[in-house]
C-alpha cells in the first residue's frame, strides 16, 4: 500500500469532521465542495480529492466507482476501522439513491459463487439495480410500468 504523509491541515480537519457526521452516507466530491462553498470557505476539487484518496489509503474511506459515467463515492468508515463489513449496494435506477446492504443472505450467495461457479464476487464492486422502496410506492400510486418489479 502506498504510504503518503499525514499532514494535518484545517481542510483536512474539517473534511474528516464532515465524514465523521455523515458516517454511514456515501459522499462524492461534489457533495463536499458544495457543503463547504456553503459555508463561505471553499475547498478546492483537487485538494477534496487528494484527501479522500489519502484517506483510502490510510483505511479511513472506503471508496465505490458504481457507475462508468458516475462519480466516485465515498464512505467514512471510522478510525479504528481497517477491515470493513462485506456489504453490497443497491442503486435506484429512478432516483440514485444508493443503498448498503449488509445481508447474511448475500454472504451465502457469494460463497455459493465461489464454491459452485469457481467465480469470487467484488462485494465493494457490485451493485444491485432496481427501485428503492420509495420509488416503486410512487410507481404504484401513478399505476406506473415500474411497479411490477416489486
Amino acid at each position: 500500500m502506498e504510504t503518503r504523509s499525514r499532514y494535518r491541515t484545517r481542510q483536512r480537519d474539517e473534511l474528516l469532521q464532515y465524514l465523521k457526521d455523515r458516517q454511514g452516507s456515501h459522499i462524492t466530491v461534489g457533495d463536499v465542495c458544495s457543503h463547504f462553498a456553503c459555508l463561505g470557505h471553499p475547498i478546492g476539487t483537487a485538494t477534496v480529492y487528494r484527501q479522500l484518496e489519502s484517506m483510502v489509503d490510510e483505511g479511513l474511506v472506503n471508496k465505490y466507482i458504481i457507475d462508468a459515467g458516475a462519480p466516485a463515492c465515498f464512505e467514512y468508515l471510522g478510525e479504528n476501522s481497517h477491515v470493513s463489513e462485506t456489504c453490497f449496494h443497491c442503486r435506484c435506477e429512478r432516483c440514485g439513491v444508493l443503498i448498503h446492504l449488509c445481508c447474511d443472505e448475500l454472504l451465502g450467495f457469494q460463497s455459493h459463487m465461489l464454491k459452485e461457479h469457481g467465480f469470487a464476487i467484488d462485494p465493494l464492486r457490485t451493485v444491485f439495480y432496481g427501485l428503492c422502496e420509495t420509488c416503486r410506492r410512487e410507481a404504484a400510486q401513478s399505476g406506473s410500468a415500474e411497479a411490477s418489479l416489486s
